[in-house]
């Protein structure tokens, strides 16, 4: 394990301390949990830019595919 230095605002560690008597986990846990959360949201974010930037590079391609497999003929 890591150890770092980490400066929260006053707000947010007030709320978090509050939360934390509730629930009654440590925080290293609890922040330890909430970067694992975090990480995975940005991760799908990430996959999501990436997947509209390579769908919008094949889309000009698809759509010319399409039009020529419509003027198939495949009665015959």
């Amino acid at each position: 394990m890591k150890t770092i230095s980490l400066k929260i605002d006053d707000s947010i560690f007030g709320e978090t301390e509050k939360i934390l008597s509730k629930i009654c986990i440590p925080r290293n846990r609890y922040i330890n949990e909430a970067i694992e959360y975090y990480n995975k949201v940005q991760k799908r974010q990430i996959l999501e830019k990436r997947l509209k930037a390579e769908s919008e590079l094949v889309k000009k391609d698809s759509m010319t595919v399409l039009k020529d497999f419509e003027k198939i003929d495949y009665a015959n």
